[in-house]
């Protein structure tokens, strides 16, 4: 399994060159650091499946002496690999451009990426190869244009949970939205191996 997490950098040497001016870009744009966390995260394992629908590599893959529970945990571990190493490269950068930022930016980015993989990645087995890297490209960018919007719509409007959140101490909503996050994350996990169980390539 290390192998086929292994595989999705050494295919992308070359466009993770990009990596460091992408998240240069978010940064000299001043983005929160909180959305340059989520943006540095998606840029891996993103990419790694966008690559693979180009190339048809499951038929590949499937031909190895890999289960295909171990292939879709490779993706799973994978990108939590991959989000953690791009956390510490952006917090480095950040550093050194005298940006800002806490652990509370980490964390939203990070929960934002794991709910993020947890809808989208189930997705590159449900929908033919070929057209899903755009959906979930104009999904996220959707995403990060009414997100804002629409959270304070709800805290406008949903008085009651924002009074619950607004009474609750930080260690306990902390603790409730990580386990609401890990929660999606495995399940969208046991889903994704479900499809492709059961895929013909």
């Amino acid at each position: 399994m290390y192998n086929l997490i292994r595989r999705d950098v050494i295919l992308q040497k070359k466009l993770i060159i990009t990596f460091i001016p992408f998240i240069l870009f978010f940064i000299i744009m001043d983005s929160h650091p909180a959305l340059i966390f989520l943006v540095a995260s998606i840029f891996i394992p993103f990419n790694a499946y966008a690559y693979d629908e180009k190339a048809e590599v499951n038929i590949l893959l499937n031909s190895l002496p890999y289960t295909r529970s171990e292939i879709i945990a490779s993706r799973y571990l994978g990108a939590i690999i991959y989000m953690l190493l791009a956390i510490g490269v952006t917090s480095l950068a950040l550093f050194v451009f005298n940006r800002p930022f806490t652990m509370t930016d980490i964390s939203i980015g990070g929960g934002l990426f794991l709910v993020f993989a947890a809808f989208t990645f189930p997705l590159f087995y449900i929908f033919k190869q070929g057209s899903i890297t755009m959906v979930v490209i104009v999904s996220f960018l959707i995403l990060a244009a009414v997100g804002p919007a629409f959270v304070r719509f709800l805290a406008t409007h949903l008085t009651a949970i924002t009074d619950f959140i607004v009474n609750s101490s930080t260690s306990f909503l902390y603790a409730g939205a990580t386990v609401v996050v890990l929660t999606l994350y495995a399940l969208s996990w046991g889903v994704t191996t479900f499809i492709y169980q059961r895929k013909a390539f």
